[in-house]
């Protein structure tokens, strides 16, 4: 295996408040393509991906971080032209745990992005590796984004996924994001060393280490904020979400309300904090 197989990547054209310039779709290998995030349905992106083939290689393996459709959406019109298979933990819904299972029924159906028709042709778990001619990715289940967030390891550099990126925090949304694995997740990442992140948006991250410290410790910090304004008394996410993010757009509430949520209802899976009349988004919240 070469020390340094080629990688490519290629901005989709989906810019967003939620995807900051579009979403990366990498490719890497000389010869036989792992095309990594094939990214939006968008014709000119599949275009663009087509035109990255060169003479002598072909793409062999279709490999999705996660099923939103700003990542998934074009795997399966990219398998059917490049008779390549689409690899994938699973679908949008799975990898959920149980507490997030059980909260699922109650909440507000929500789009999200999530893409609701998308199943991989293989099935990666934790731990599997996929092979090419000059590489080797080895899958890494990293769940709290969505429950099948899988990030790919190089060696020592790290396709993140939405798991980690340098230009913003990652959403956590219930039920299919969650707090506490996306918390594990990132401290499991931690514990190793590694050279660089190549996320799904945004530029690379040159100093993992740091990156990783430092999105511990903004999710601590919003977790010590939400335990401090229920020291006040009993309240509602919207009375949360204005307090704690005073400084976002008002069409970025939405998001903000539900990474609250996914705060809430681990804390109250460590038996922190309390629901009134249950664990539901329109509950009233208090300290226990």
């Amino acid at each position: 295996m070469t020390a340094h197989p080629p990688i490519r990547s290629l901005l989709a054209p989906n810019p967003s408040a939620l995807t900051g310039n579009g979403t990366n779709t990498w490719i890497l290998g000389a010869t036989d393509l792992a095309v990594i995030d094939p990214g939006p349905d968008d014709p000119a992106h599949l275009a663009a991906i087509l035109a990255a083939v060169g003479p002598g290689q072909r793409i062999s393996h279709i490999v999705v971080t996660h099923a939103h459709l700003d990542h998934s959406g074009l795997a399966h019109r990219l398998g059917a032209l490049s008779r390549a298979p689409v690899y994938a933990y699973g679908t949008a819904t799975e990898g959920r745990s149980p507490v997030m299972t059980r909260l699922a029924p109650g909440l507000p159906v929500r789009g999200d992005g999530l893409d609701l028709t998308f199943a991989p042709d293989r099935r990666l778990s934790d731990g599997d590796a996929l092979l090419g001619p000059g590489w080797e990715l080895r899958a890494i289940h990293t769940p709290g984004h969505l429950g099948g967030h899988l990030c790919l390891a190089l060696g020592d550099t790290l396709f993140s996924g939405d798991h980690v990126m340098g230009w913003s925090t990652s959403t956590v949304s219930p039920p299919d994001g969650d707090m506490g694995a996306y918390m594990a997740s990132l401290h499991r990442l931690a514990r190793r060393r590694w050279l660089r992140f190549l996320p799904g948006h945004g530029a690379p991250v040159e100093d993992p280490g740091q990156r990783l410290r430092d999105l511990i410790t903004h999710r601590q910090t919003r977790e010590a904020q939400i335990l401090s304004a229920l020291g006040d008394g009993p309240a509602r996410i919207p009375e949360l979400a204005a307090r704690l993010y005073h400084d976002i757009p008002r069409s970025l509430l939405p998001a903000a309300e539900l990474n609250i949520l996914a705060h809430l209802v681990d804390l109250a899976s460590r038996n922190r904090v309390a629901a009134q009349p249950s664990l539901h988004p329109d509950s009233a919240f208090s300290l226990r």
